[in-house]
């Protein structure tokens, strides 16, 4: 019964994390530990396996191909992985799980404070663009029915939070794109679907050293959850997609703020 919901937690999540480019570990994560009672570790690994899946779906996805700038994911994505190597090493020192339970609460409520404060912010230009930059590009933007143009700011910025991201994807279970999206957005010009759709593109890459390491620990023993966890996303990914073409930016930012929310007060103030 318990792989069950836990597929229904998977397609939950996997929707959630789709619309938002965040890999679904932020809201699959507190949903089996919370919910379903599994240790906060097995929960974590578990996210971490979902995180890839959810990133090679959104690879292969029309959808995700047509939002995503992969020039810019691919410099991010090593990064991230370089982030995430360094997590496993940090996690040699952090014996409480109450640490990596404020680690991601933290996590969750910075995010919520980064989105709120730009919550009405649209990074776009018009098509008559010339100059997008290296890593800039043009998309058509669902809401107008136009292509429109946007150029990458604060390189660093962005380069510095694809790092930070990976430390925390292996350190909290997640993808890092709880970082990763609000950065890009906020901070460095892009678009929320085309820095949702790169995000998810990253997570894959940035998921892989947590999952080894999570094995390596012996936090993976629960294969049939796991895979219950897989296809869930797998299906909710697909419905997230579906939706997020059909809802406006500024519905999926309060979306995201008021689940996040949710999520960082459970494990700041109530566990």
């Amino acid at each position: 019964m318990i792989v069950f919901f836990t597929f229904l937690a998977g397609i939950g999540a996997g929707s959630l994390g789709a619309m938002l480019g965040l890999g679904g570990g932020i809201f699959l994560v507190p949903i089996l530990n919370i919910g379903l009672g599994v240790p906060l570790d097995q929960t974590m690994a578990i996210s971490l396996v979902t995180v890839i899946a959810t990133s090679n779906f959104v690879s292969l996805a029309s959808a995700g191909r047509k939002f995503a700038n992969v020039r810019l994911a691919m410099v991010l994505q090593t990064v991230s992985a370089v982030g995430a190597i360094a997590g496993t090493y940090i996690l040699d020192f952090i014996t409480e799980p109450r640490t990596r339970e404020q680690v991601f609460g933290g996590t969750a409520l910075l995010v919520t404070v980064v989105m709120l404060s730009r919550l009405n912010q649209r990074n776009v230009l018009p098509a008559t663009v010339q100059d997008v930059g290296v890593l800039g590009g043009r998309v058509e933007d669902p809401e107008t029915g136009r292509e429109v143009s946007y150029r990458l700011k604060r390189m660093p910025l962005a380069i510095g939070v694809a790092g930070g991201a990976g430390v925390i994807s292996t350190l909290a279970g997640v993808g890092g794109g709880v970082l990763v999206v609000p950065a890009l957005n906020a901070w460095c010009g892009v678009p929320m679907r085309v820095a949702a759709a790169t995000s998810a593109v990253i997570l894959g890459v940035t998921a892989i050293p947590g999952v080894i390491d999570n094995y390596a620990r012996g936090n993976l023993t629960m294969p049939a959850l796991a895979a219950g966890a897989v296809l869930g996303v797998l299906a909710g990914s697909r419905a997230g997609f579906w939706i997020s073409s059909r809802v406006k930016v500024r519905s999926l930012k309060i979306l995201m703020a008021v689940v996040l929310t949710i999520v960082a007060a459970e494990y700041l103030f109530f566990k």
